[in-house]
């Protein structure tokens, strides 16, 4: 077992994290929710740029932690935070594409599982199976609260795509109709594969951000402070 602060989180007290981590992965998303939804806050890592920070939310620890973009980057920040900060559970708050006209920008999504042709569990752990799923128990909970929150929740199975730009432009119809996804991301195939192997929970909310069918889009800025229903959502569970 690695000692800490491990390579790329310059943390070297583990009792400064917190049980439950919020992983959007945006950086300056993580920075915003700390500075608008927690109180009592102190950053935990810098490394690189990618921001940590533990807080309370209405009197309970919570801590936020960008994870930077795609499974790689994911990989390695919630495989160090589970294995060796003894964090109990991930929920990662991001955005995602929309391949189905029924799921519409800023619409809010629980993924219930992760479909990708990465070989990230592959190569990682010998895992051949292409879908991973979240914590059953984690997903009830946020069904739950989002019932209580009056929060129009949507659930649908996501892509983890392992590219953001393609020559293969007509590619994601084949994705929605064969492998019945709702949307695509780049995140939630690693992280559920690290919580599955490691003995984790890991949960995954995605705002839409952009549409395949409407080719409406939302701009960086609208990305980085206007997911706040997700973000009550995920701070409200924890």
């Amino acid at each position: 077992m690695a000692n800490i602060p491990t390579p790329h989180i310059n943390c070297d007290n583990k009792n400064l994290i917190a049980k439950t981590v919020l992983m959007p992965g945006d950086p300056l998303r993580a920075k915003y929710i700390a500075d608008m939804f927690l109180t009592d806050v102190y950053e935990f890592t810098s490394t690189r740029n990618v921001l940590g920070y533990t807080g309370k939310y209405n009197g309970k620890e919570i801590s936020v932690m960008a994870s930077g973009m795609g499974m790689p980057s994911i990989g390695i920040y919630s495989y160090e935070l589970f294995k060796f900060y003894d964090v109990d559970r991930i929920i990662r708050v991001g955005s995602c594409g929309s391949y189905d006209k029924d799921y519409k920008v800023y619409d809010t999504i629980l993924v219930s599982s992760a479909y990708s042709d990465s070989n990230y569990a592959k190569i990682g752990f010998g895992i051949n199976n292409k879908v991973a799923k979240p914590s059953s128990n984690l997903n009830s909970l946020i069904k739950r609260k989002a019932k209580k929150l009056k929060i129009n929740l949507k659930t649908g199975k996501i892509y983890s795509s392992d590219i953001f730009y393609s020559a293969f432009n007509d590619r994601w119809k084949d994705i929605h109709t064969k492998k019945k996804c709702v949307g695509v991301e780049m995140e939630s195939f690693a992280l559920f594969t690290n919580a599955n192997i490691l003995g984790k929970e890991a949960a995954c909310l995605l705002t839409v951000s952009d549409s395949f069918v409407s080719k409406e889009a939302l701009s960086s800025k609208d990305r980085e402070t206007n997911f706040n229903e997700m973000i009550k959502l995920a701070l409200e569970l924890a």
